[in-house]
């Protein structure tokens, strides 16, 4: 839920890349769109992940697995107790400030990576 300005997004999936890279990962796609870049790879033992940064900085990360079999899924066995704000949009938007990665300016100078 954290906020990623559109001026730290780069630096953002700059950092993803290296790790993914280390960890042997191989990039299979990058999508360098302006309002919503992507990164796609793969792992040694064949999960995808996917970083994609959405609407107003939300980042998004999945993993697919690479073999699954459909499986029933029971009922909850309680009702869900977080409160429910019925005003608030289906898809949270971010709303964490970060110092870092919130900042409207571009990341200058760095070369360490988080």
């Amino acid at each position: 839920m954290t906020i990623v300005s559109a001026q730290r997004r780069g630096s953002f999936l700059g950092v993803v890349d290296r790790h993914w890279r280390k960890n042997g990962y191989s990039l299979r796609a990058i999508n360098n769109h302006a309002d919503a870049p992507a990164m796609y790879a793969e792992t040694k033992d064949g999960f995808v992940v996917s970083l994609i940064v959405a609407d107003k900085g939300q980042v998004h990360f999945d993993v697919d697995s690479p073999c699954v079999q459909q499986s029933e899924v029971a009922d909850p066995a309680r009702q869900a107790t977080a409160p429910l704000d019925p005003e608030a949009e289906v898809i949270p938007r971010p709303n964490i400030h970060s110092d870092f990665w919130s900042a409207e300016t571009p990341e200058v100078g760095v070369t360490s990576s988080r």
